[in-house]
């Protein structure tokens, strides 16, 4: 995802990948990188992102709030374990909303576990936070779901992994992977390989 944001990053200012050196790099080598004399900007996330905003003659230049709802975190489970077991999906759907309650709450105990396991204090862990927009209301998880702009971002994704080769050596073209979300289905209709179902989400919503 970081070579993907890159990419919209250098678009953003009429650039391409060709104009620029690039280096792979793991999240725990890149703040040292950027101390580096050789090195002239970085793609990060929190919480090395703030380490380096922090750091002297530092500029952040490019976020993904630039390109709202292009840069997803999401959990992915399979279509047939979700059609064998309903009750996963909606146990999973209410945990997300339980936890977004607390961060809403801001619930000391609760952001103090989730900065540890992020690698961050509970200082550190609010920043990251303010930097990061959650999906809280459910109806607007729903609304995001079935808006056609998520699947002209998926079209705009699955072109770039074509592009770069990450759907394999042999693929014909961006749509050999099918995309469906409530508003239609990109790529190939008989080999759909990643869905965006809201009925988990809008079950959760209509039980409130």
């Amino acid at each position: 995802m970081s070579h993907y944001f890159l990419a919209r990053a250098l678009e953003s200012v009429g650039l391409t990948e060709r104009d620029i050196e690039t280096v792979n790099t793991s999240d725990a080598d890149i703040v040292g990188l950027f101390s580096s004399s050789s090195t002239e900007a970085v793609a990060a996330w929190n919480p090395q992102l703030s380490t380096i905003a922090e750091m002297p003659d530092s500029q952040v230049v490019y976020t993904s709030a630039e390109i709202p709802g292009e840069i997803l975190d999401m959990m992915v489970v399979n279509t047939q374990t979700l059609a064998d077991y309903p009750a996963l999906g909606h146990a999973l759907v209410g945990a997300w909303y339980e936890v977004m309650a607390l961060v809403e709450a801001n619930d000391e105990h609760a952001l103090t576990i989730m900065a540890d396991a992020a690698g961050t204090d509970l200082e550190g862990y609010r920043a990251q936070l303010e930097a990061t927009y959650l999906y809280t209301d459910p109806a607007e998880a729903v609304a995001l779901m079935e808006s056609p702009e998520l699947l002209d971002t998926m079209e705009r994704v699955a072109d770039f992994s074509f592009t770069h080769g990450l759907l394999g050596d042999m693929a014909p073209s961006a749509g050999v992977v099918g995309i469906e979300t409530p508003s239609g289905i990109f790529g190939d209709e008989s080999n759909v390989q990643l869905r965006f179902d809201p009925s988990f989400t809008q079950a959760y919503l209509d039980a409130q």
